[in-house]
């Protein structure tokens, strides 16, 4: 019997034991994680193949340039992407697709439709292919069946239906965007011949008051003044010959009355010389201001021609009375010079003359008072501008944004046209097909090397548990820092242990079965998912 006293205890991780634990359970460990394997494993062999078939979609750009041509859709390509899945996804639509294509043979006689289509939905999957930008460049559409050929009909027939959806949907919404642009191109077009009806019926009640007159309104306004003016002198001058004419004819009155000697015409000539010399300077000063063809020019010379013969004429008279003989007519001859006098031609001449001046004067003074009138016409347009000019201003501003908006919508509606005529054309942004849908040659359900590998990790979470459930049950000691830790008093002394050959071939044994139960055990699962790998 040999003393031994250990007194220092191990501590952190005790390597010896779980060695032991190892030794002693390791046919507890491997036959169960042999079997946790060979059942996720094995069921991956027995549960039914589903293959998938899947084709990639990219969006291609419009061949025409945005520069020349502007597309008139929604260009969040996702959002378009997301509803037009919406639309394929839909019951109608995924049901003609299992009528078609007599989908779900076994599962219609047992399911509802509403059934049958959430399962195909969950046997549908896009996937969207994003850029470095994160901008939705191309997606990917799959569609697994346990038959590889349905699964690339399926994936086929969903892929036209997002192609020809996608051409619907932007030719719809190319449409309705123009027909959109279109109804408010026609609500623009009434407002604005509203707004030129208001403009031309303001122009017709104000046509001599708008600002675009005021120029014209200006130049006749002085044409009339200047007319007036000249009216007006006009008017005087002939008020001038009125009072002249009266004059002449008191002259020969006065003569006819005068007493029988030549003084009594005599005393008429100075006043003849000096309103024709008077006439004369007059004509003196209106020649060198105009021509001859002056109407107040032409008038003062056929004056002065009336004055150059009526001072002949007196002259005339005064030489034939200067000669005769006062003794022989006496009396009777005053009588009757006065009556020749009276009866004397010049004097009715001068009294028509008179006449029509006064005719004259009339007509110019309505002339006046007419062109007066006009002027005061004129000057209230004039004073009317101000006010035409901000009312016009008014309407003419609502015409403009009217006009504005107009010619903006006829733009916009000229170039959602185009885009309409692209998009129908199938110039415009598109869908086409980079990897057609394929074929598949291999199960991508179940996946037998994942399987595998699921199922040693579930292997191994089995044995770990039986084996530990195991040791913990078990209530022997094999330790010797268990005895001690069992003993009240410390341990001085120990037997060694004394195994006789058959219980060490024994043991040898053990470890050699449990050796090959492990080589075993791994060949199997390395055999496994070799075959895995290459059967999948």
């Amino acid at each position: 019997m040999t003393q031994v006293v250990k007194q220092e205890n191990t501590e952190g991780f005790d390597v010896q034991r779980y060695v032991g634990i190892i030794r002693r359970r390791h046919l507890a460990f491997l036959i169960p994680m042999f079997l946790g394997w060979f059942a996720v494993w094995g069921s991956s062999w027995i549960l039914p193949p589903r293959y998938k078939s899947s084709t990639l979609i990219m969006m291609e750009q419009p061949t025409m340039p945005r520069d020349y041509v502007v597309p008139n859709v929604n260009e969040d390509v996702q959002e378009r992407l997301q509803n037009i899945t919406q639309q394929i996804l839909s019951r109608t639509r995924l049901m003609h697709v299992v009528d078609e294509l007599n989908l779900y043979t076994g599962d219609r006689r047992r399911h509802n439709p509403d059934e049958i289509v959430e399962r195909m939905r969950k046997d549908i999957e896009i996937e969207f292919v994003q850029d470095a930008q994160r901008r939705v460049i191309a997606f990917r559409i799959n569609y697994s069946a346990p038959d590889p050929l349905v699964a690339q009909q399926v994936t086929s027939k969903l892929t036209n239906l997002v192609i020809n959806e996608n051409l619907e949907v932007r030719q719809q919404q190319s449409e309705d965007t123009t027909k959109f642009l279109e109804d408010q191109l026609e609500t623009a077009r009434q407002n604005l011949a509203e707004q030129e009806e208001k403009i031309r019926e303001f122009k017709g009640q104000h046509v001599n008051e708008l600002p675009t007159q005021v120029g014209s309104n200006l130049q006749i306004l002085n044409g009339l003044q200047s007319q007036l003016q000249t009216e007006q002198g006009a008017l005087n001058a002939a008020k001038q010959q009125q009072v002249y004419l009266e004059a002449l004819i008191r002259e020969y009155r006065t003569l006819g009355r005068s007493p029988n000697s030549p003084d009594g015409a005599q005393m008429g000539l100075p006043a003849v010389n000096q309103e024709l010399d008077k006439l004369k300077a007059q004509l003196a000063d209106l020649t060198s201001r105009y021509k001859d063809q002056f109407p107040e020019v032409r008038k003062l010379k056929h004056r002065i021609a009336a004055m150059e013969k009526l001072r002949d004429q007196l002259m005339a008279d005064v030489k034939s009375k200067g000669n005769g003989h006062p003794s022989d007519t006496g009396q009777g001859a005053s009588a009757e010079a006065l009556a020749e006098f009276r009866d004397n031609p010049q004097i009715l001449q001068l009294q028509g003359q008179l006449q029509g001046n006064r005719i004259e004067i009339k007509n110019h003074e309505q002339m006046v008072a007419s062109l007066k009138t006009k002027i005061d016409d004129y000057q209230a347009r004039l004073n009317q501008e101000p006010v035409r000019e901000q009312q016009l201003a008014d309407l003419t501003r609502g015409y403009d944004q009217s006009k504005a908006t107009y010619d903006e919508l006829l733009r916009k509606k000229n170039q959602s046209a185009m885009a309409t005529s692209m998009e129908l054309l199938q110039q415009g942004e598109r869908f086409r097909i980079i990897d057609p849908p394929s074929l598949p040659t291999k199960p991508s359900f179940p996946n037998r090397l994942k399987f595998c590998g699921i199922g040693l990790i579930v292997g191994l979470a089995l044995g770990m548990l039986i084996g530990g459930v195991l040791e913990v049950m078990d209530d022997r000691v094999y330790r010797e820092q268990e005895l001690r830790d069992l003993l009240p008093v410390a341990v001085i002394s120990e037997i060694p242990v004394l195994s006789a050959p058959e219980n060490e071939k024994a043991e040898h044994k053990r470890v050699w079965f449990g050796w090959a139960t492990a080589a075993v055990v791994l060949a199997i699962i390395a055999v496994g998912s070799a075959i895995s790998y290459l059967k999948g």
